[in-house]
């Protein structure tokens, strides 16, 4: 199962800053998290690729603004992730001023996928996010990832635990159960990206034989076999 605008996804550059970002987009939905949350697995799973985004055992490798463009006017956007990377403070100050500007400033930027290990309570910094999209009341949805760790019983019950918190504290985002390995959520995910993209997927044809049952309802009966018996 692929989706036909993001498995078009491909590498385009990585900046430090927003004015180095790009400025051919009308659209792009930037992904955020800690290090360790599972973020490079879920754009290779939602992309339908499978390095597109990079993995590593090694949490905070990702320290620019990197845009995967889907087509000419749209793009995802992988953000530095927080909370595990260790690098020079100074460099890591340095990536932190770009990410504020970017989420801050950039026009172009329609929501935020938060991805939070689906077995851990928020962390304080996912609630630093939360807090400050609010503020700019810009849109986001939580990814709820490795659902695939929890019982069905105990993943439903995780997820309805995160609605009703966000409902009361943050009217701004949504959540929902996310698994890279088992594919859980994926087409839920599909669904709020292409409503923030404006995209609506290009409906399949329906070949002309089964066009003409659909019309009719009813399937073509056949004729009753004639025996060839006489009766009087």
């Amino acid at each position: 199962m692929q989706h036909p605008l993001y498995q078009q996804a491909t590498y385009l550059k990585s900046v430090p800053k927003l004015a180095l970002c790009p400025e051919e987009f009308k659209y792009e939905i930037a992904f955020a998290g800690r290090s360790n949350a599972g973020k490079s697995s879920a754009l290779n799973v939602i992309t339908s690729q499978k390095s597109l985004a990079r993995t590593s055992k090694t949490p905070g490798r990702t320290q620019l603004i990197n845009f995967f463009p889907v087509d000419e006017i749209r793009s995802l956007v992988d953000l530095p992730g927080y909370g595990f990377a260790k690098v020079n403070l100074k460099i890591k100050n340095t990536w932190e001023a770009g990410l504020t500007e970017y989420i801050e400033k950039r026009p172009q930027l329609k929501g935020v996928v938060l991805l939070m290990d689906c077995r851990i309570p928020p962390t304080d910094i996912d609630l630093v996010m939360l807090d400050w999209t609010l503020n700019l009341n810009l849109p986001v949805h939580i990814l709820l990832t490795k659902a695939d760790k929890l019982s069905k019983g105990p993943a439903a019950a995780r997820l309805l635990e995160v609605q009703d918190w966000i409902k009361e504290e943050y009217p701004h985002a949504t959540a929902q159960l996310f698994s890279s390995l088992k594919r859980t959520g994926l087409q839920e995910a599909w669904d709020k990206l292409d409503s923030w993209m404006d995209y609506e997927a290009p409906k399949k044809e329906i070949p002309p034989h089964q066009r003409f049952q659909a019309a009719k309802g009813t399937k073509l009966k056949k004729k009753p076999k004639k025996n060839n018996i006489r009766t009087f």
